[in-house]
């Protein structure tokens, strides 16, 4: 799943050195921390949320099989 989202968000981005994306697992859910440069922010989120919503709508396909719930959050 880190993989997945840190492709997208570089591709998304003026910066893609400044994305920085961490994942933590606890009991029964995965959280995926993306970081990106504050002038890109914008981009990542899109007007209304509808990007970070739709980065999120991604990842929780692709983690459909899993048993754990993910959670994309972004700093």
């Amino acid at each position: 799943m880190k993989e997945l989202v840190e492709v997208i968000a570089k591709a998304l981005v003026d910066n893609p050195d400044e994305v920085v994306v961490t994942e933590s697992e606890k009991e029964d859910e995965i959280v995926i921390e993306l970081k990106v440069a504050s002038s890109d922010m914008g981009k990542v989120i899109g007007k209304q949320g509808r990007i970070a919503k739709a980065i999120r709508s991604v990842v929780k396909a692709a983690s459909s099989k899993m048993e754990k719930k993910v959670i994309v959050e972004i700093q």
